[in-house]
């Protein structure tokens, strides 16, 4: 019971513990403020819509959150050296693919593809990475538990970079010893190939410096962070924090009629868990059961939360102690994404199965039946003009990504 209870205060000083709480809050908060757009369709906010709005406004989003099993995420040497390994394509099988070749700075780090695409085609849609540092779970299955772990998946896909750990240690070493030694330590990855651990804690410590450069990314406010903000403050707007009146409407369904924010809560609009949403299947893809499959792959990883090459501790990894493993629930259902900047990034859903954001309007208001699995969504019955102002609310959280100068570019060349 003693070691219970460690784990349940630890559990509450994390900081994804708070996100956790603030999703539970907002989710419940969700049928008041229905009720409230129903009965206020029109005029200003009612005190539980504002308590909404300031919810999901980027101002409301907490610090950054640690990362324990990542001794070096906020080490500025280790961010210096991820960034210049995510844009190097010789960490590829054939020198041409770089992280940056899918995550593409100038597109919200995604590729506009349907399915990514390497040294072969990939079976689902690129994700973004702006604020994923806020997540517990990465990868639309969830099969890594960090930054660092999901770095290290694509390395060795076979059809993204098809690199193998060997051949990312010799990229290491002939053009980045240096880098390398100053922040793992020198005489390191001289030694990468004798010992126990060998290439792959070269391996592991690549994974660790390119999600220190992937955790200083995030979102800087958009047109409806100032209206909130605004609004908020008395009412007045400027140009740049004002919504039209379909825009304001379908904030208003956002809120309430949609019930959109069930699951897109909080400043980064997603409540980070998983969910069947009834999205048909991609044709020519094999059979996709989603987080059912994903959270056994995190369980089994070896750069896990409590495996050899993390550095956390046992007690450091509730979200992996913790997390459901079996259900029906976890049949077909994948990661809820960020809305942040939604309207740059077509198409959408999971392998690029609907080519608009009018597309997922209307599938969202329609709730298909799962293919398999069982599908979340009721029917909303949206009217043609509540889909076109959920649609153009959507296009108001467009906005510029947050990084330090200049690392949303590729270093200088390096030989």
């Amino acid at each position: 019971m003693r070691a219970i209870a460690r784990t349940l205060r630890r559990l509450r000083r994390s900081p994804f513990f708070a996100v956790v709480i603030s999703v539970a809050a907002s989710t419940a908060a969700t049928t008041l403020v229905a009720a409230a757009a129903e009965a206020h369709p029109a005029g200003r906010w009612t005190k539980e819509e504002r308590a909404m709005l300031r919810s999901l406004s980027l101002a409301s989003l907490g610090p950054l959150p640690a990362d324990p099993s990542n001794r070096y995420a906020d080490d500025s040497a280790a961010a210096r050296l991820g960034r210049a390994l995510f844009f190097d394509a010789r960490l590829s099988g054939n020198g041409k693919v770089a992280c940056a070749t899918c995550h593409v700075p100038a597109s919200d780090f995604q590729d506009g593809l349907p399915l990514g695409r390497g040294v072969g085609t990939a079976a689902r849609r690129t994700m973004p990475i702006a604020g994923t540092a806020y997540s517990a779970w990465q990868f639309w299955d969830g099969r890594a538990d960090s930054q660092w772990s999901q770095a290290l998946g694509p390395l060795e896909s076979p059809v993204e970079h098809g690199a193998t750990r060997a051949q990312l240690a010799a990229v290491l070493g002939a053009a980045y010893r240096a880098e390398y030694e100053s922040v793992f330590g020198k005489g390191t990855l001289t030694r990468a190939t004798t010992g126990k651990d060998g290439v792959d804690r070269v391996y592991a410590n690549i994974g660790k410096a390119i999600a220190a450069y992937e955790r200083r990314i995030g979102f800087a406010p958009a047109r409806f962070d100032r209206y909130v903000a605004e609004e908020l403050a008395g009412g007045v707007h400027s140009p740049q924090g004002t919504l039209s009146r379909d825009e304001e409407a379908g904030l208003r369904i956002f809120i309430g009629k949609g019930s959109c924010t069930n699951c897109h809560n909080g400043a980064l609009l997603t409540d980070q868990h998983f969910h069947n949403t009834g999205i048909a299947a991609a044709p020519g893809l094999a059979v996709d059961s989603g987080r059912a499959t994903g959270v056994r792959r995190a369980l089994a990883s070896e750069f896990r939360c409590d495996g050899p090459f993390s550095d956390a501790r046992p007690d450091d990894c509730a979200e992996l102690s913790f997390t459901v493993t079996e259900g029906p629930e976890l049949v077909r259902a994948y990661k809820t994404p960020s809305l942040r900047n939604v309207a740059d990034r077509a198409p959408y859903m999971h392998a690029g199965q609907l080519a608009t954001l009018g597309d997922v309007v209307a599938h969202y208001s329609a709730a298909p039946a799962a293919p398999f699995g069982q599908s979340e969504l009721k029917p909303l019955r949206l009217s043609a003009d509540e889909r076109r102002q959920l649609e153009a609310f959507l296009r108001t959280l467009s906005g510029p990504l947050a990084a330090p100068p200049g690392w949303l570019e590729a270093p200088a060349a390096r030989r």
